[in-house]
């Protein structure tokens, strides 16, 4: 199986710009697929520095429509399971949490690899019926900072990009994993501020 993706990777590659769009589809929609297509963007940046910018604005469009794709489906029937899981306290919590930091919960891994796969941030957010325009407006500005950066990366170091990549990829989770911190930390201290001038409009 892993040889096949392989050689369909490598076909997908010679395509150009629309490879990457249908290796980004196919990513998003959650599709079995071995190696992401992080570092086939670098390798097809530093191949092709000339299109590197038009691959990666073809792999956020092909991010969209198969994450759009996953989340469509959830959205359908994946609320019925939910319901199902979700009816005790712990349950009604969760999605009380995730309808209140959803969007982070999408953002971050959309921007940097962590070691929870976004598809499952994508499925809840589906389920739980998080607003398509803020879905893709987040995801979308996730995906176009990730995949510019990473083609800029593979036009200027080129031949290098990918053992780079190898190299820090755990760095880049490391970095993932704190900036959900970072974020969630300023969304709780926000909401207290917000519920203590509330109180204090209240209490005058």
């Amino acid at each position: 199986m892993k040889g096949f993706w392989l050689k369909f990777k490598a076909l997908l590659l010679s395509w150009g710009p629309l490879g990457m769009f249908v290796i980004c589809l196919v990513d998003g929609a959650g599709l079995p697929n071995p190696s992401g297509p992080d570092l086939l963007l670098l390798i097809f940046s530093a191949a092709d520095p000339a299109n590197a910018f038009l691959a990666a604005a073809c792999g956020v469009v092909g991010s969209l429509t198969g994450n759009y794709i996953l989340y469509s489906i959830a959205r359908k029937g994946g609320e019925i399971y939910l319901q199902k899981h979700t009816e005790g306290k712990k349950g009604r919590r969760f999605r009380e949490w995730f309808n209140h930091y959803g969007m982070v919960t999408v953002f971050v891994p959309a921007l940097v690899p962590i070691p929870l796969p976004l598809k499952v941030f994508v499925i809840c957010s589906g389920a739980l019926r998080s607003p398509p325009g803020a879905f893709l407006g987040v995801l979308g500005g996730a995906r176009a900072i990730r995949y510019f950066s990473l083609a800029w990366l593979g036009r200027t170091l080129g031949g290098q990009s990918e053992a780079w990549f190898k190299a820090h990829y755990w760095h880049f989770a490391g970095w993932g994993l704190a900036l959900v911190g970072v974020l969630f930390f300023v969304i709780w201290l926000a909401e207290r501020r917000r519920l203590g001038t509330r109180d204090k409009l209240a209490a005058s």
